[in-house]
């Protein structure tokens, strides 16, 4: 079985590393891939964004299926125009991507569904919402509505710094399009917590439970990021809180996909916030989360090519979902000033000494026999424990093995876990 998959990133290496596990041994290909993806699956030198490239080599070359996997090909329509050719694809239509495409959409369809997220406006002229910021409470949120690589979000402390980020996303175009408008929401004080979901749009089975830590620095101070650690479970997520979320937040969100005429197959990404009122939804994605993804896939003990088919099939009902006990982090090493200007092209060094732990590449490229630097994000080191202690400390030990010019890694991953 010949099996291609859409993207370059360490969420990727980490499908493609699941999937090489399945018992269906398929033959993997990865478009555009990345330097640790191409020891285990046979690199396609597209872009992820490439939908004609990707949609012609896998006619040309009969594959069976194709997961797409980052935000932008999905919401681009991807899915749409592989099926539109006869191709089996994992991931939602372009239409049921715009949960995560649109957060104007995505609040919009809360609001009319009765699901509970944080008291919202959206604008479209930035001077309407510089208005209404002056009339607002401090801290809150503004959220590009469209795709920003997860650093579309900003949580101004003072209205002067609100304003200038208004500035900053509608007038200057820091995200591009994708701030165009934007949501101004309350901010909502508790812990968060990510949970994905695998769902067919009938049947929706949760995946075990996650921590982000999007912030670049320790404490999580200095800039959003697309994410620099996660762990898996969440202490506080259990089964009276899954309870809650499945009556009032995930079966609500397939139903009332449903009735919109968007039926959903895929990862659905619950971004979640336990608040003193209850869980309140801060986002969706319509996809597996990065890096969460490289902290629950390790825990899941299924076999991922068997629920992809069975989703894509509408038949996940007969699906059990099993996962380890062990808890599982996941440490992110990045380059010395991510998420702004960095360079790129440092050997990595180190990778040979790490023991008892996983490493899944996201910004490398092979050369020889040598990896390199060639993103932002560059590794994450997932380890594995009886206890979210023993987890974290093993995930340290081996990040300390690895090194390259400037790498920078936060030092304070899962201490609220802890």
């Amino acid at each position: 079985m010949k099996v291609l998959v859409v993207g370059g990133g360490g969420r990727e290496h980490a499908i493609c590393w699941k999937l090489s596990q399945s018992p269906l041994a398929p033959e993997l290909y990865c478009a555009p891939g990345n330097g640790g993806i191409s020891e285990i699956a046979k690199i396609v030198p597209l872009k992820a964004m490439d939908i004609e490239g990707v949609a012609n080599f896998a006619q040309e070359n009969k594959i069976d299926l194709v997961v797409v996997a980052p935000d932008d090909p999905l919401v681009a329509g991807m899915v749409d125009a592989l099926t539109a050719r006869g191709i089996r694809a994992f991931g939602p239509s372009a239409a049921a991507a715009q949960i995560e495409g649109s957060k104007v959409f995505s609040k919009e369809l809360m609001k009319k569904y009765g699901i509970p997220t944080a008291k919202y406006e959206t604008f479209s002229n930035a001077a309407e919402a510089i208005a209404y910021l002056e009339k607002s409470e401090y801290p809150i949120v503004i959220k590009a509505e469209g795709l920003a690589l997860g650093k579309g979000v900003i949580i101004p402390q003072s209205f002067e710094e609100a304003k200038q980020g208004v500035l900053d996303i509608m007038e200057d175009k820091q995200f591009g399009d994708a701030g165009n408008r934007i949501v101004i929401e309350e901010f909502l004080t508790g812990r968060e917590i990510s949970v994905l979901a695998f769902t067919d749009g009938k049947t929706l089975l949760p995946m075990c439970s996650a921590q982000d830590h999007k912030r670049a620095l320790d404490n999580d101070e200095g800039l959003n990021t697309g994410g620099m650690g996660a762990y898996s479970p969440s202490p506080i997520y259990d089964a009276e809180m899954e309870k809650e979320c499945m009556e009032k937040i995930f079966l609500p969100t397939v139903e009332a996909m449903n009735k919109e005429g968007r039926p959903f197959k895929g990862v659905l990404y619950f971004g979640l916030m336990s608040t003193k009122d209850g869980v309140r939804v801060i986002e969706y994605n319509a996809r597996f989360g990065d890096p969460e993804t490289q902290a629950v896939l390790p825990r899941l003990e299924n076999d991922l090519l068997e629920i992809m088919e069975a989703i894509i099939d509408e038949r996940l009902s007969e699906i059990k979902l099993s996962f380890r006990s062990d808890a599982a982090a996941c440490i992110i090493a990045a380059s010395g000033g991510y998420p702004k200007s960095y360079q790129k092209g440092y050997e990595i060094t180190g990778l040979e000494k790490v023991e008892g732990a996983t490493v899944f590449h996201s910004g490398t490229v092979k050369e020889g026999d040598a990896f390199k630097t060639a993103g932002g994000r560059v590794l994450g080191v997932t380890a594995m424990g009886e206890t979210l202690r023993a987890a974290v400390d093993k995930a340290y030990e081996n990040v300390k093995k690895i090194h390259f010019t400037d790498m920078h890694y936060r030092t304070d991953i899962g201490k609220h876990g802890v």
